[in-house]
């Protein structure tokens, strides 16, 4: 089993024609994923890498099924490529793009409120399920198939991580690069909860980072709703408050923004927390031998 992404994508790509997006549509195609659209307004009727190119998300979701979108479309008009997918009901949207404004996001999270659309990003590496489908910009050779989930903002960590667990033998079911930015589609509660219920999942590795107030809500869902082991870590820990560190969210404000609170919160909700990123692997691999679970 797995979330989000598998077997079962049909993908297509908004902004295929462009030169990150043709890249990565020929990366995805070649890890696997059946991809089955291109998306770029005045190119329709032609083809990129193969994959026949619509001018618009509704028109490839009627003529080929897709039922995921990845997004390669610069920051101005990203988030209106997110609205588009979203309107023609593409049940997934992942968009990989950096520096798309935060009140775009907030109108994104509007529109998608109490539907049934997932929407992943942006300023993120994308959706991996190790030997079925990478919709994204993830080096597909580090992923092994598995049961471990992996929730992340930071996306090298994401593979920092899974290069760690791939050496001790420990696959991983699907790593998600929620993105790091202030407001993003999915947050790590929303993720967790995937995890939780999906059957093919055994336990989470969950990779935070200062700023705002992401982890304390993850460790109450934690606390109150997970039924499986989760291994956290917290980017930042030696960060100055006030000044922004990398990606847009990870900026101190206030106590509960900073490392130390967010590593208290997880601990306290029953989390096992790395103070190092070099020991993930390690405590991971430890965490499933104490609670009996296979690599």
């Amino acid at each position: 089993m797995s979330i989000l992404v598998g077997s079962e994508t049909k993908l297509l790509v908004q902004g295929i024609t462009g030169k990150e997006g043709s890249f990565q549509t020929k990366r995805c195609i070649e890890y696997g994923t059946n991809v089955v659209a291109g998306v770029t307004p005045g190119r329709g009727g032609g083809t990129a890498e193969g994959v026949p190119v619509f001018d618009t998300v509704q028109q490839a979701v009627k003529e080929t099924g897709a039922n995921c979108s990845l997004i390669f479309v610069p920051a101005p008009f990203a988030a209106d490529a997110v609205l588009e997918a979203a309107y023609a009901e593409v049940p997934v949207v992942i968009c990989i793009t950096e520096g798309v404004p935060t009140m775009d996001m907030v109108r994104v999270r509007r529109f998608i409120a109490g539907s049934d659309i997932t929407v992943i990003g942006p300023n993120c590496p994308g959706v991996i399920t190790p030997g079925e489908a990478r919709v994204g910009i993830m080096p597909g050779y580090v992923f092994k198939e598995g049961s471990v989930g992996v929730i992340s903002r930071s996306g090298t960590l994401v593979y920092e991580s899974v290069a760690q667990l791939t050496e001790r033998g420990i696959g991983q079911s699907t790593c998600v690069g929620i993105g790091g930015d202030p407001v993003v589609g999915t947050t790590q509660v929303e993720a967790l909860r995937m995890f939780n219920d999906d059957p093919g999942t055994s336990a989470v590795v969950l990779i935070g980072e200062i700023g705002g107030l992401a982890e304390q809500q993850a460790a109450e869902f934690i606390a109150s709703e997970m039924k499986k082991p989760v291994i956290a870590f917290i980017a930042g820990a030696t960060a100055p408050p006030g000044r922004r560190m990398g990606h847009a969210g990870a900026i101190i404000v206030g106590a509960a923004g900073t490392a130390a609170a967010k590593k208290q919160a997880l601990a306290d909700a029953g989390a096992t927390v790395v103070d190092s990123p070099a020991d993930l692997g390690k405590v991971t691999e430890r965490v499933l031998k104490e609670n009996s679970i296979p690599a």
